[in-house]
């Protein structure tokens, strides 16, 4: 949210970045924290972001009729996918306790530090970093648990 203008784009930002983590997830050395590496990813995704929306203001400012070009081509599938990404996810939030994906969405959503969220949950810091962890994993194994049900069915 820091980083970004508008929620929807924060949000589209946090879901994109869940959803490389988990296709990368597999490779996944653990050469470093598991925070760190999902950091790594939003901050990957962000500076795509930035890059792709340069790239349609040059593009769109210079050739007007591209945009309705791009926007009849793609829009509806790309709308689609991103709707069903964030149905993905909130389904895997859903499926948390209240605890976990409060803090989840605080961090990655709202970008709260580590004290922010302290401050705001009562807790200390050591204690948010503990419950952080474990509701990342918590996120991991449910959104596993969904994609391997998605391809059963």
């Amino acid at each position: 949210m820091k980083r970004v203008q508008s929620s929807e784009d924060a949000e589209d930002i946090l879901q994109e970045s869940l959803i490389s983590a988990s296709q990368s997830l597999p490779s996944f050395a653990g050469q470093s924290s598991f925070f760190t590496w999902l950091c790594g990813i939003a901050n990957h995704e962000i500076a795509d972001f930035y890059r792709k929306k340069k790239i349609k203001v040059f593009l769109f400012s210079h050739f007007p009729f591209l945009e309705n070009l791009v926007s009849e081509a793609l829009g509806p599938e790309e709308e689609l996918l991103k709707e069903e990404l964030r149905k993905e996810v909130k389904q895997v939030l859903s499926r948390l306790t209240e605890g976990y994906a409060l803090i989840l969405r605080l961090k990655y959503y709202h970008c709260l530090s580590m004290a922010e969220i302290a401050v705001k949950l009562n807790l200390t810091i050591k204690a948010v970093e503990s419950k952080l962890s474990r509701a990342r994993e918590a996120f991991r194994i449910e959104w596993l648990k969904q994609k391997r049900y998605v391809s059963k069915s």
